[in-house]
């Protein structure tokens, strides 16, 4: 085992490419929400909004709080300002947390100020952001917390939404995990397939070593004769795919009685859950791969509370 956060073949982010996957994103959202074109101007965008257009002065002020009606921890605040800013430039948004801040149900996370008509034709998709990629570094930090102390980390997988990985991933990093790579180009991970392809795990492994190009590979392997197999034929990480963790262990032990503890990096991966990923960390392994990172992540709830300025009504949370 390893025993370091920051591993070989850990994915890494570009910060470039997350704001603008962030602004197709939005551009695609509000496109889908308001019925206009991916590169709809800003009035356009306003104009589409049919409710709010029959009901509302387009100069009207209003004034909304973004409030966390859960405990959780936050991921997408710049998804929030990039929506407000693509309906209406003139809003004002102002974040008060930062991604990977924990907050308190009742918490007021920020605000946007400005013409009430457009507050409300952007609340819905920035709300299905932020509720969405809170939800994965919620439970991300759920996960992350259940292994602290034992030297083990817990990375993502690809089991993302499509078109979202990116912001998924900086969600993931935000709960405080560990990415795995970010798609198919950027490392090599031989999987079932591929050794059924290649004839066998040491054919599979030697054919990607000699592939590979300076990226990282990773060999899954499904028993320890196959991690025999795979480390033998030079692979220096291994996935053990649907171990139990009292087999993880038994793999841990087996490569230290080999003398190759140091050497190669161990990560478990299968159906891991929130109540067994304790374990799995105890095994000795260097990582756990949990896909319900993304793909089963309930949404933080968090509200928009909206009012006109001036109004004596009560605010009108998000609908």
């Amino acid at each position: 085992m390893a025993g370091s956060s920051a591993l070989p073949g850990d994915g890494v982010l570009d910060a470039v490419a997350v704001r603008a996957a962030g602004e197709e994103a939005v551009a695609r959202a509000l496109a889908e929400d308001l019925g206009v074109a991916v590169d709809a101007t800003p009035a356009q965008r306003r104009a589409a909004d049919a409710t709010a257009t029959a009901t509302i002065p387009p100069d009207l002020p209003g004034e909304a709080s973004l409030v966390a009606r859960a405990d959780g921890v936050i991921a997408g605040t710049a998804l929030v300002e990039l929506t407000f800013a693509a309906v209406d430039p003139s809003l004002a948004v102002s974040i008060d947390v930062a991604d990977g801040a924990a907050v308190t149900r009742g918490q007021v996370l920020g605000a946007v100020t400005g013409p009430l008509a457009s507050v409300l034709a952007g609340e819905r998709t920035a709300l299905n952001f932020l509720t969405h990629l809170s939800g994965v570094a919620t439970r991300t930090r759920e996960f992350a917390r259940a292994v602290d102390g034992t030297g083990c980390v817990v990375r993502d997988t690809r089991k993302t939404t499509p078109g979202l990985r990116l912001l998924e991933k900086a969600a993931v990093r935000a709960g405080g995990g560990v990415n795995h790579r970010v798609g198919l180009a950027d490392a090599l991970l031989v999987k079932d397939n591929h050794v059924a392809a290649a004839g066998g795990v040491a054919e599979a492994t030697r054919r990607a070593l000699a592939a590979v190009g300076g990226r990282h590979v990773q060999v899954e392997v499904t028993s320890l004769a196959e991690l025999d197999a795979a480390v033998d034929a030079g692979a220096r990480d291994v996935l053990l795919d649907n171990f139990t963790p009292e087999g993880c262990a038994e793999a841990v032990a087996h490569l230290a009685a080999r003398d190759l503890a140091e050497r190669v990096l161990l990560e478990a991966s299968g159906t891991i859950r929130l109540d067994t990923v304790a374990a799995y960390a105890a095994s000795g392994v260097d990582r756990v791969a949990v896909g319900a990172l993304t793909h089963s992540a309930p949404q933080l709830d968090i509200a928009l509370d909206v009012r006109a300025v001036g109004s004596d009504a009560a605010p009108r949370p998000e609908a």
